[in-house]
């Protein structure tokens, strides 16, 4: 194995994602919003310019494909949300981390991995901006030099469940996806995506987000299972 991805929501760092989801909004609605812009009307745009993302072919990065949904709805008042937003990943988004759990396994996991030369990527979904990753990843213990890189909504134009997503990855990498193991907490995005272009795959069971039609019947366990196959892949 070459290469080790981490998914991050629900994977490293342990979360409900409905709970998350709910306190992002209202954090980023308390410097977004104002007489002209209400919560509801920002959190419906948001899930607009955020399916702009997921719908992204590759022809433009997904910083691109959201603002420019965003913009369209909003028109002249999106520069003051886009600048309002650029703040908030470096100080009150800090805030939801209560709504996360602890993980101690977190570093463990990261350096077990980059054992054996394996480079080591954050394959967290690019919905956010890198700052927004940084962040989260901090709430772990974790930094930007931990991996050889971090997806984000800056540098990337697919989003998982789109295999491109994967692929651009090995790409980067200059790796086979056979050469991959991609580990995740989400049946669909992470675990039927990856392996469709021919990755290994370790479903982390803690926090899973299950599908009926992506039943995932591959590897999968506990994050301490998941901290078992890493130190035996180091023997």
């Amino acid at each position: 194995m070459k290469a080790i991805l981490f998914d991050l929501d629900g994977t490293l760092l342990p979360m409900d994602q409905e709970e998350f989801i709910k306190a992002y909004f209202t954090e980023l609605a308390k410097v977004a919003c104002n007489d002209k812009l209400d919560p509801k009307t920002l959190s419906t745009m948001i899930w607009a310019s955020t399916k702009a993302m997921v719908e992204n072919d590759g022809s433009r990065k997904n910083m691109d494909a959201f603002w420019e949904s965003f913009e369209t709805t909003l028109g002249e008042d999106c520069a003051r949300v886009r600048t309002a937003c650029d703040g908030f990943y470096t100080k009150e988004f800090h805030k939801v981390k209560a709504i996360t759990k602890e993980n101690k396994l977190a570093r463990k996991a990261v350096e077990l991995a980059a054992g054996k030369d394996r480079k080591v990527v954050l394959a967290t979904n690019p919905l956010f901006p890198m700052d927004g990753q940084r962040t989260r990843i901090s709430w772990i213990g974790l930094t930007e030099k931990d991996f050889e890189f971090i997806t984000s909504y800056e540098s990337d134009s697919y989003c998982k469940p789109n295999p491109q997503y994967f692929v651009s990855i090995c790409e980067r990498l200059g790796v086979k996806p056979e050469e991959c193991l991609m580990v995740g907490n989400d049946e669909r995005e992470d675990m039927y995506a990856a392996s469709s272009i021919g990755m290994n795959c370790f479903l982390v069971t803690d926090c899973m987000i299950e599908y009926k039609e992506h039943r995932w019947n591959g590897e999968k366990g506990s994050f301490e299972d998941l901290i078992h196959k890493l130190e035996g892949m180091n023997e």
